[in-house]
This record gives structure tokens, sequence and C-alpha cells, in this order.
């Protein structure tokens, strides 16, 4: 898809590396003006604005815990100072912390919930007065097959992507009349840093499952969240788009 997003400004969450980082290029490559957040590498960070910019595209990175409503909301200002509005979210920052629920610690279900649920709430509560005072959006949320489904020893992060689900469609109500759409991505399994550590066997149980036969790549997220911004969705709201190779059929 080549619609250029020229004019536009937007948020992506946790964009550093995978399918964030994916997700970012592909909209600045778009015309889009990006703004990033991250938690820990201000190398990659500085990386990816570089590269934006050394493509003739304008972007800026904030570190940034997402989980910091105060820090959102700062984040968000600085935003709409420096580039003048926010027309679309991509709320992608996340983290696991994988335990059988008779296992888990308070800590790791309170920390999945509120840097994978909370933290797209805070960006969501922030950008959607400024969608809807300028009668149009775009807020693509991530979630996972995960969320959908369930899966054992990820209570924290099926829960928290659960939510995501709800609060997408709820949204959608929401800010449909204002012209701002609300989607979200289920993901399966994607070539990310979450995925390398997995073992040969478990990869290749997975891949069993997986209707064609391999893992996904950052760009198959991406070209799917460069739809759900664009005009050529302009019909499309509260859906909840599994992009997972056929892994949940």
């Amino acid at each position: 898809m080549s619609e250029t997003l020229a004019g536009q400004v937007a948020i992506v969450t946790g964009a550093t590396r995978g399918v964030g980082r994916a997700i970012a290029q592909a909209l600045a490559a778009r015309r889009a003006a990006v703004a990033f957040n991250y938690l820990i590498r201000d190398d990659l960070a500085a990386e990816l604005v570089a590269t934006i910019e050394g493509a003739g595209g304008k972007a800026k990175g904030y570190r940034l815990d997402v989980s910091d409503a105060a820090g959102v909301t700062a984040m968000v200002k600085d935003v709409r100072e420096t580039f003048g509005g926010v027309d679309i979210l991509v709320n992608n920052a996340g983290l696991t912390r994988d335990r059988l629920v008779l296992r888990m610690d308070v800590e790791d279900w309170q920390r999945v919930l509120d840097v994978n649920l909370s933290g797209a709430f805070y960006f969501c509560k922030e950008v959607a007065p400024l969608m809807v005072k300028a009668r149009r959006g775009a807020i693509v949320n991530i979630t996972s097959v995960s969320g959908l489904a369930g899966l054992p020893g990820q209570a924290n992060y099926s829960a928290a992507k659960a939510g995501l689900v709800g609060l997408t469609k709820s949204l959608a109500r929401e800010l449909g009349k204002r012209n701002v759409r609300v989607n979200a991505l289920a993901l399966g399994y994607v070539e990310t840093d979450m995925t390398e550590g997995l073992g040969d066997e478990y990869k290749q149980r997975i891949l069993d499952n997986i209707a064609l036969a391999r893992f996904g790549k950052p760009e198959d997220v991406a070209d799917v969240v460069m739809f759900l911004c664009s005009d050529a969705a302009r019909y499309v709201t509260g859906e909840v788009i599994r992009v997972d190779g056929g892994l949940a059929l």
C-alpha cells in the first residue's frame, strides 16, 4: 500500500525494535511525522530518528514508561506543540512475565497490566480529545491471540490483551460519531526479541499449528496497520483483526 499520510502526525509506543519499529518506519515512509516512546535504549531511539530523518521524514523519540500517566500527558502535549496535533495512535508497547497463576507474583501481574493495558488507556485518553476536535483520527491497539483464546502461563498477558479488545470496542462506540476509528490487531507469533528465546522444539510445535507454516514478520503487521490508518479503511472501526498466519483458526 502506497497511500500517502502526508501532513499527519502519528504516535507509536514501544517503537525502537520489532513490530513497533516496523510500524514507525512504515508510517514515516508514507510521509507521516512520527513520535515514539521507548523505555531504555537511547542508542536504538537515536538510530530510528536518524533513519527516518535520513530518508527525509520527521521523527522524535521520548524516553518514557507508558505506565506513567503523567509522563504520557507530558509526551502528548509536547507532540502536539512540536508537530501540531495527533492524527494516528498505535499502542504497541508491551511485555510478558509468564508464569502459572499459582506461582505468579502480584508484582508480575500488575506490571503486565500496567504496561499492556493501562498504558494504552493513558494514550487513548490523551489523544482522543485532539482527534474529536479535529473530527478525524485512527487508533490501532496491538493485542494478541492470547487475549482471544487464553494461554496457560499467561494469565496476566492474556487478561491485559483481552482488556485491549474491550477498550477498542468501547472507544469505537464512543468516538465513531466524530469520525475517529478504533481497531485492534490480534497478533500470533511474530519474529521479534520475544520469540527469539523460544526453544527449537517449542517453535516447531507452534509452526505445526500455523496454517501458513511460518512465523510472521514485523512488516506483515505494519502493512495491516497502514491499511487501518489510511482512508482505505474509512468505514472500518471496532474490529479485531487476527494477524496470525492462521494460528487461531
